[in-house]
């Protein structure tokens, strides 16, 4: 809780503090999450809930190409009204991301606005989904895709990213492919400024 709290903190001082100039500059922070989908549905027959979350933490190693790790978790409740039975299902994830905002000239001139950033995204790690019926699997996975940034501030982007995704193991399916649109959002870090913060954070203990 303690590390979560002062993360906070570093991003809260970042975003009301001092402005960065070039948010993926080399040395900076990437911090976010996608959010999949968040949905509630009542129906006459049963209700429904799901809610699907990915945060991430990402270091720039060199200016417009971050490195980082990520988590997944999803899941999806049922209840039937008619039987009172509940049925739910999950789904996890966990690995590594890399993600490349693009130079090309070519490409940065279908930027439409000067807040906006194109990027390819690629991740690699252990996933799993499990429904309460049918076709489960859980394995090695990959996904790529493209995405786009709109900065509402110089340092927080509103983020869209259409990714491909494919799951290989163990289960009642072998195989999983899917293709999904995740967005989300990500706060970008000085890492001079985040270092400062985190240090007097620390100190007050």
């Amino acid at each position: 809780m303690k590390k979560i709290r002062l993360l906070t903190l570093v991003a809260l001082g970042v975003l009301f503090g001092s402005v960065a100039n070039a948010q993926i500059q080399k040395g900076n922070l990437m911090v976010g999450a996608d959010l999949t989908n968040i949905n509630f549905t009542f129906q006459k027959q049963g209700n429904a809930f799901d809610f699907n979350l990915s945060p991430k933490i990402g270091w720039f190693i060199m200016d417009g190409l971050a490195i980082g790790g990520y988590v997944n978790f999803g899941v999806n409740t049922t209840k039937n009204k008619d039987t009172d039975v509940k049925t739910s299902s999950t789904n996890y994830g966990v690995g590594a991301f890399a993600r490349y905002f693009f130079e090309d000239k070519n490409i940065r001139k279908l930027e439409f606005s000067k807040r906006v950033r194109f990027f390819a995204e690629a991740n690699a790690g252990i996933a799993g989904t499990n429904p309460a019926s049918g076709a489960s699997t859980n394995g090695f996975n990959a996904g790529i895709g493209p995405g786009i940034a709109y900065f509402i501030t110089p340092n927080v982007g509103l983020e869209g990213l259409l990714k491909y995704d494919l799951t290989v193991g163990g289960g009642n399916s072998t195989t999983a492919n899917r293709i999904g649109l995740h967005v989300g959002f990500q706060i970008y870090l000085p890492s001079a400024k985040a270092k400062q913060i985190y240090r007097e954070e620390k100190g007050r203990k």
